[in-house]
């Protein structure tokens, strides 16, 4: 067996095992011998896998002999994030609360992971059921970067993260709520993907926000990122949100045309306290910094609020977008209890408690352009709906123009995520 089997991209290793080049339990063999070395001073693993993972490497082997297709990551040892559930595998999501949780069935994920012939080798820490950007919140124990031990990986899938740059496992599979894949990936050098909402099954993940939590792939360059997500991605029955739209090749997509391509960046981003070596690095590229006008949104939603607290003076608002500033005074003094960015997308969500009603809940948003209210008591049938509508479809219109000035200055916008632990 070689002693550098794990170096291996993940493509290269899963070729290597479907042309019998390397047998997929040596190749698990040496994940294992690779873990054994590094892991005491890593903590990426709440729970391995040994012996199920080397039964699984044997069967691929066996099915390869036999002639079959053990699928596009044949053999490849993969590590799971703590909060997707593993049956018979131990799943904590970090917490002592489920120290001793052993699930009976596989999240989706990773029913798809082994159908694509994939074997498990690990747990990876989280921070506690994901809520944390560093892995240091997780219940069962600490987990360190592996190029500094005295920084942290980033999280909250910092295990899976460390695992990959560890070279402990070929790829991995994390959540992302706020920047859980995005964080940990750049902090330990590798790629991860937060995949649009729906493109991936939340069935069996230990949800932290379901209405924003999303499983994403980690691995060592794009291309293995590709294969994984292709695997794991696609409409399932068992989780309502999930999309129905097909499953592309995304490897093939992957032309390498992207010279000349304009990178869009927000002014916005450049603040006071960046370490000066990232900020140099980042205005040395060739970018296109565009600003966002993010008050101009906050001033419009501050135009819909007054409407909403003088017809539901009891209503609880909340307010999103990556067009109202977090923590914004102004809107926290009309009402707003919380603020939460997101990306290229504005929502005003309003609990409103109208009288003899069990917290009726009024919704709205410029993409889906729906929502249910209750009526005042002497107003007018559709007053608070209509008036609250106008509010809204400006805000939209505002913010489609906004898109389309983007549209027309970079090919490419790209954002921060640190902000939002998830």
């Amino acid at each position: 067996m070689s002693d550098d089997l794990h170096e291996l991209s993940l493509r290269d290793a899963a070729t290597r095992v479907r042309q019998r080049a390397v047998a997929a339990v040596d190749l698990t063999r040496a994940a294992l011998a690779r873990i054994a070395a590094v892991e005491t001073n890593l903590g990426a693993f709440l729970t391995l896998n040994e012996v199920e993972a080397i039964a699984a490497a044997e069967a691929i082997d066996r099915r390869i002999g036999a002639g079959q297709d053990p699928g596009p990551l044949a053999g490849v040892p993969i590590a799971v994030k703590d909060n997707i559930c593993t049956a018979g595998l131990r799943t904590t999501a970090g917490s002592r609360i489920l120290e001793r949780f052993v699930p009976a069935f596989d999240a989706t994920v990773t029913a798809r992971l082994r159908a694509a012939g994939a074997v498990v080798v690990g747990k990876a820490n989280c921070d506690e059921f994901g809520m944390g950007s560093s892995t240091e919140n997780s219940a069962l124990g600490t987990t360190r970067n592996p190029w500094d031990s005295a920084r942290v990986p980033g999280g909250s899938s910092g295990g899976s993260a460390v695992a990959v740059a560890a070279r402990e496992a070929y790829g991995a599979l994390g959540t992302d709520t706020g920047g859980s894949v995005r964080l940990p990936s750049a902090f330990c050098g590798i790629v991860g993907l937060k995949p649009t909402y729906g493109r991936v099954s939340r069935f069996g993940v230990i949800a932290y926000a379901s209405s924003l939590d999303q499983v994403g792939p980690l691995a060592r360059d794009v291309a293995d990122v590709a294969v994984l997500l292709e695997a794991i991605a696609g409409h399932d029955p068992a989780d309502s949100t999930a999309s129905p739209r097909p499953v592309p090749s995304y490897l093939a997509a992957l032309d390498g045309k992207v010279k000349g391509l304009r990178l869009g960046l927000p002014r916005e981003y450049f603040v006071e306290g960046m370490q000066p070596e990232v900020e140099s690095a980042v205005r040395a590229a060739d970018l296109v910094a565009f600003h966002v006008p993010m008050h101009a949104a906050t001033r419009l939603a501050l135009r819909v609020i007054p409407r909403v607290r003088r017809l539901a003076p009891d209503a609880v608002l909340c307010a999103y977008g990556l067009y109202a500033a977090m923590n914004d005074a102004s809107l926290r003094g009309a009402g707003v209890r919380h603020l939460l960015s997101g990306e290229y997308e504005a929502e005003l969500v309003a609990l409103a408690r109208a009288p003899r009603q069990a917290e009726p809940r009024l919704v709205t948003s410029v993409e889906r352009l729906e929502f249910r209210v209750p009526d005042r008591e002497g107003l007018p049938e559709g007053t608070v709906k209509s008036r609250i509508n106008r509010g809204r479809t400006e805000l939209a219109r505002q913010i489609r123009r906004i898109r389309d000035q983007l549209a027309a200055s970079v090919d490419v916008k790209t954002t921060r995520k640190t902000g939002v632990p998830g």
